[in-house]
């Protein structure tokens, strides 16, 4: 493949999406082309994940984690806007979660270890050049979605999102020997957390990008 694919985690009010956007400028203004995307998808499974996020879809856990999985598999694949031909034509991806996202808080509910497995057919596929992970507290993550949501998800109370914190610490444990990741200090303001993802992902990119 000749493109690149990164992948930006954090807990819920970590501010991965903000920083998809601010991350994707900055490699336009550089001349590199990229695609931002985000899962769920707009597909068919997708919505009906997000439907399952904002509890209007009751659905169990054990149940749910294979969606999860069918809904990026199919963002991989699929023949409209599928990521992987994407990297394969040479673009740089830029995914606001990714398969790091399901160990972390399908895990909550789920052993570990089962949802890796589930998932493995996705980390065969594709994947990422690094993943940079936005770390932080708890405590702002939920100020920050008090701010800006009018509709709270399923993961988003304190317990919730600190159990997901330690789950993506295991995940990164568990995986580090397969996976880039990239650590970034979120718990600052949102400039000084761009430049930071900045200066990783340019240290990543092909000479002359």
């Amino acid at each position: 493949m000749s493109g690149q694919f990164f992948a930006l985690e954090g807990i819920d009010g970590s501010g991965k999406t903000t920083q998809l956007k601010l991350l994707a400028q900055r490699l336009e203004a550089a001349g590199v082309p990229c695609l931002t995307t985000c899962e769920p998808t707009g597909r068919p499974i997708g919505k009906l994940l997000r439907q399952v996020l904002t509890g209007q879809v009751e659905c169990d856990s054990r149940a749910a984690a294979p969606l999860f999985t069918a809904d990026r598999l199919d963002h991989l694949l699929n023949r409209e806007e599928g990521l992987c031909q994407a990297v394969e034509a040479g673009l740089t991806v830029l995914s606001d979660r990714y398969y790091f996202s399901s160990y972390a808080y399908q895990s909550v509910d789920l052993p570990l270890e089962w949802v890796i497995e589930a998932n493995r057919p996705c980390a065969q596929l594709l994947r990422p050049t690094a993943t940079l992970f936005i770390d932080v507290s708890p405590e702002l993550a939920l100020a920050r979605i008090a701010q800006n949501r009018e509709r709270t998800e399923l993961f988003e109370t304190r317990e919730r999102l600190t159990r997901t914190r330690e789950q993506y610490f295991k995940a990164f444990a568990l995986e580090k020997d397969r996976e880039t990741v990239i650590f970034i200090h979120g718990d600052r303001d949102v400039d000084a957390v761009s430049e930071e993802i900045w200066q990783a992902v340019s240290t990543l990119l092909p000479a002359g990008a």
